[in-house]
């Protein structure tokens, strides 16, 4: 049976450095777990559910900047995989992500907005863990957000699915 990450979902350890999980911003959950898979919602850059950078990259958002915004798009996704799965320990591998980058229609550097959600995974988890990866550039996302995340997590045998 699947299983949403529930208000009273464990937190992950604040030592590893995670955001805690983002609270939803209409009615879906931000992970579930299914046969040992956990599957996260888009994230985007929030921190305290406040969206941090708004804007088109390659319009008015720097690569940079974007990059920065895919790494904490990603650490949010990580965090909601984790509580799900009831702590980052239990995430054994990182299996899939896509980066949605909200990007003008000449930019064309999707992968290195991408290359920031992989570093902070890499961070996270190791480089050996990272996820087979997209980036697709598209001409919006919620709130106006430059990037959006979805990850895709294998979990530790025994996590409560």
């Amino acid at each position: 049976m699947p299983e949403s990450t529930p208000a009273d979902a464990p937190v992950p350890d604040p030592d590893d450095g995670l955001p805690p999980p983002p609270r939803p911003q209409g009615s879906y959950v931000p992970a579930v777990l299914v046969d040992g898979i956990a599957y996260s919602a888009g994230m985007t850059p929030r921190r305290d559910g406040r969206l941090v950078v708004r804007g088109t990259v390659g319009a008015d958002v720097s690569l940079d900047e974007a990059a920065l915004a895919a790494g904490l798009a990603a650490g949010n996704a990580l965090s909601a995989v984790a509580a799900v799965a009831g702590g980052l320990e239990r995430v054994r591998r990182c299996v899939r992500m896509t980066v949605y980058v909200a990007c003008a229609e000449d930019f064309v550097a999707l992968s290195a907005v991408a290359d920031g959600a992989s570093a902070v995974l890499a961070q996270h988890v190791g480089a050996a863990a990272l996820p087979a990866r997209s980036a697709v550039g598209v001409r919006r996302l919620p709130d106006g957000a430059p990037v959006e995340v979805e990850l895709t997590a294998a979990i530790v045998n025994g996590a409560a699915d």
